[in-house]
């Protein structure tokens, strides 16, 4: 049967609609069910699902990268066993978050801790190797959480790569704290930990951060050759005052290096865009303008070596799924802008 890119997607089909198989394929997303540390809102595991089924509604035609799901994308299958250390480390999770973090003499609860940060070790060597497997047979991947904490693993197999590159980190929150609560892999930490342990990062640009402690914000000054942070209220100042989006996105992008890992939380965009994801915080991107700052990258000549989209936590109303039908278009304009960036597909200039 021919392909119609057209046609309604069938409801047993793979991810938007598409049949690749494995080895077709040149993108390969890989889901990681796990919010084994979320402190306040929580679903960011049943993401990549929700991505899935939403996927199945998102249009193929692209007004401005041409044909990107020729290029071929395929979803690796849900891992049973990260499922099951996800539902064990956030039960001993809940144990030292209901106590705010504070753990004192307890037996109970520094087991708990150990526990937690033993499977969030085991979360990282799965993703590292998976990761490590698609690039070995030359394709492109893209990580799907889950929270913020599950792409570490991915990173430290790119880096095997790439011994020079940048990451581009769209967040609302700075994710720089030590060990958050005493999680050392909390999805509050994963740039710290990216930072503190994969030297081949030259390079962290954030956009849209907005929420942060004082600790995060001394850390990033520190690390001012290495990090540069574009505030969301200084980004609405200079709106305010009639700087153009596209002036700002040039100085954004004028901070990376040539190779490009994209790190996207989804609440750095407006909440309105994902009211029901983890730490929603006011303020945040337009979904157009996060969109128009990766194809600005794409079209300066820079490439996308790979990415990771986080937080997106389904609706509880499957009749009205606005968070996973948003995840579901960003995954799309991702995979097509990094495979416009690889020269697989072609863009408008």
């Amino acid at each position: 049967m021919t392909f119609d890119p057209n046609a309604a997607a069938l409801g047993t089909s793979g991810i938007f609609g598409l049949d690749f198989s494995l080895k077709d394929a040149q993108l390969v997303f890989l889901p990681v069910p796990w919010e084994a540390t979320t402190s306040y809102g929580g679903g960011t595991s049943k993401g990549p699902k929700a991505i899935l089924e939403a996927s199945r509604q998102v249009d193929l035609f692209d007004q401005d990268v041409t044909n990107p799901y020729e290029a071929g994308f395929h979803l690796l299958p849900e891992s049973s066993q990260v499922k099951n250390w996800n539902k064990k480390a956030k039960q001993e999770a809940q144990k030292i978050i209901k106590k705010g973090g504070e753990i004192g003499k307890s037996k109970t609860l520094q087991k708990s801790l150990s526990d937690v940060n033993r499977l969030g070790e085991k979360l990282n060597e799965y993703v590292f190797s998976e990761t490590e497997k698609i690039l070995k047979m030359n394709k492109f991947v893209g990580v799907i959480g889950g929270d913020h904490s599950v792409p570490f693993g991915a990173l430290k197999a790119i880096a095997k790569k790439h011994s020079d590159f940048g990451i581009l980190h769209f967040d609302a929150h700075s994710d720089t704290r030590f060990a958050f609560e005493g999680f050392h892999w909390s999805h509050a930490s994963i740039m710290y930990n990216v930072l503190e342990n994969i030297p081949q990062v030259k390079k962290l640009v954030q956009v849209g951060i907005r929420d942060f402690c004082e600790q995060e914000y001394r850390y990033c000054a520190e690390q001012k050759e290495r990090v540069s942070v574009f505030f969301d209220q200084e980004l609405s100042r200079e709106k305010f005052n009639g700087t153009s989006w596209a002036e700002t996105t040039q100085k954004i992008v004028s901070k990376l290096p040539q190779e490009v890992w994209i790190s996207f939380d989804i609440d750095g965009l407006d909440p309105r865009f994902c009211p029901n994801t983890g730490t929603p915080v006011p303020g945040g991107l337009n979904f157009n303008e996060a969109l128009f700052v990766i194809s600005s990258l794409v079209r300066s000549g820079k490439k996308i070596i790979g990415f990771d989209l986080n937080e997106v936590s389904p609706s509880p109303s499957k009749s009205n799924d606005w968070d996973a039908n948003v995840g579901s278009r960003l995954l799309y304009k991702l995979s097509a802008w990094m495979m416009a960036s690889q020269g697989i597909v072609k863009f408008k200039k």
